[in-house]
């Protein structure tokens, strides 16, 4: 009966992600601080590649960290703007430090991303975003529109791959073949926004797709869009 319940309990969550999706609601952003050199990552990254694969009302980020290249294995995705991300996301929830794997939901949530059952409570429980945000492409650039509303933020633009598959020669995980998926190789502020309607045009980043962030002073993000690479 159990198995049964939990079932059905995730066909109605999938059945609920594809009616927010139709309905072109902005997706939860569920960002993974992560490294191809940490051992106990693998099985956040598996789930983040669930979120990516089954979840269109979520955008799913997996963010590579540098500090864990110095133990013998360089991730060959770890951007240091990674880092000074999730550092400013342990100063926001008043930590002490940093740690892999953890994942952030909207700004507003922590919790060690290999725990997939917080995971989907969090992302079921996240806020409604109140500022509309848009994504479109013209040729060689990227249209950002963010709509008016109350407060004060930044917008960033985000560039990734949608996945790669690496084999791992040292370090912890070395001799593991790792998937992961939507790995951020850009992370560029864009503009600051104080409530008024604004259209920005930039280059288009390094990434396969595109997403851009509207990021509240307190660390909320406020806005959000994505636009996937077209399929072949």
């Amino acid at each position: 009966m159990r198995t049964i319940l939990l079932g059905l309990a995730a066909m109605a969550m999938t059945a609920t992600a594809a009616r927010a999706a139709q309905a072109g609601e902005p997706p939860v952003v569920v960002e993974l601080f992560t490294s191809q050199g940490c051992s106990s990552c693998p099985p956040a990254d598996a789930f983040l590649t669930e979120l990516a694969r089954t979840r269109a009302d979520v955008l799913p980020l997996a963010f590579h960290v540098t500090y864990w290249n110095y133990l013998g294995w360089a991730d060959p995705f770890s951007l240091e703007a990674a880092t000074v991300r999730q550092r400013e996301y342990g100063r926001a929830f008043g930590a002490n430090g940093v740690y892999t794997p953890q994942m952030v939901v909207d700004g507003a949530a922590e919790f060690v991303g290999s725990n997939r059952a917080d995971g989907l409570r969090r992302i079921a429980a996240a806020a409604p975003k109140p500022v509309a945000v848009s994504l479109s492409r013209d040729g060689d650039t990227l249209v950002a529109a963010v709509g008016a509303g109350a407060g004060q933020g930044r917008v960033l633009l985000v560039g990734y791959d949608a996945q790669h598959q690496t084999s791992v020669g040292r370090g912890e995980n070395s001799g593991r073949k790792l998937l992961e998926s939507n790995i951020v190789r850009s992370l560029t502020e864009i503009a600051a926004w104080s409530g008024t309607a604004a259209e920005l045009r930039r280059p288009v980043p390094a990434g396969e797709g595109f997403a851009v962030l509207l990021q509240a002073p307190d660390g909320r993000i406020i806005g959000a869009a994505r636009l996937d690479r077209p399929a072949a």
